[in-house]
């Protein structure tokens, strides 16, 4: 938890003399797998597409999970992320529209093949950048959904972002893997991104009947203070029904509290950016 303070209070100094730029680039990430980035990235893309912005969502995860939860079949896919990122296809030729309003690049197993195929280009880090720069000024905000590891995919995301969004379970090792990502974020902010801001800490499938999480959340905001969302996503059966459908929660069950609170979520991102008061 010692090395994570350290880390974060020089990401917290950055972030106070930042700017927020006309198009929002944030990656979902953490290194560790299970702990609701998919399920952020998809229904916070729907929140926000709903409140009124232009969103597209980036799938960049082999797995394709954001491309089925959003309702695309990652099987049936004629272009995906791959094209656009390693062949530079237009993205109006690759995004689809979802039904929840926000755009969609498909992403899938090919995702594999352009870690091999980036690592002979060159500028191989800073491909996804400089595609944004020339694709994405329509869009309010860009979400990417970044795969359960620290490859070159993963590296694209953090130089093309503005902040990074963490998404987390409160356990245990959670925290632990709390500290290497924020090492990553740190590495990155020195060698290519020195912009690159913490856009928050998200606590998900938060059970507050369980001590170990009321206690890993006090913790969590003791140190981090207002880098912690206040928005908490509760464990909630129909947010996970809803990729089963490929619907986004509030698509699916718009009263339920997993709906509830990636509105509140999206509401919460849309306030900080603005500076007015939660």
């Amino acid at each position: 938890m010692r090395r994570a303070i350290n880390v974060v209070s020089a990401i917290k100094l950055q972030q106070k003399v930042g700017t927020t730029p006309v198009t929002r680039v944030i990656a979902v990430a953490n290194q560790k797998g299970g702990v609701g980035k998919t399920t952020t990235s998809v229904n916070l893309s729907a929140s926000l597409a709903l409140s009124g912005s232009n969103v597209l969502l980036i799938d960049l995860d082999p797995q394709g999970n954001a491309t089925m939860g959003s309702g695309v079949d990652k099987s049936a896919i004629e272009q995906s992320v791959y094209d656009w990122l390693v062949h530079a296809v237009a993205l109006p030729t690759v995004a689809r529209r979802c039904q929840a309003g926000y755009d969609l690049m498909p992403g899938g197993a090919d995702l594999t093949a352009a870690e091999i195929e980036l690592m002979t280009q060159t500028r191989r880090e800073f491909r996804m950048r400089d595609r944004l720069a020339l694709d994405a000024r329509a869009y309010d905000y860009v979400l990417i959904d970044c795969p359960p590891s620290l490859n070159i995919l993963t590296l694209n995301a953090l130089i093309a972002a503005h902040s990074v969004l963490i998404p987390m379970q409160c356990e245990y090792f959670a925290l632990e893997g709390l500290s290497s990502l924020l090492e990553t974020i740190e590495g990155v902010r020195s060698k290519a991104n020195p912009s690159l801001l913490i856009e928050g800490l998200l606590r998900t499938m938060y059970d507050p009947r369980n001590s170990l999480t009321q206690d890993v959340s006090r913790q969590l905001i003791k140190h981090f203070g207002d880098q912690v969302f206040r928005t908490v996503i509760p464990r909630n059966v129909r947010l996970a029904e809803a990729p089963s459908h490929g619907l986004p929660v509030i698509l699916y069950d718009r009263h339920s509290r997993g709906a509830v609170a990636y509105m509140a979520l999206a509401g919460e991102i849309r306030r900080r950016l603005s500076g007015s008061p939660s």
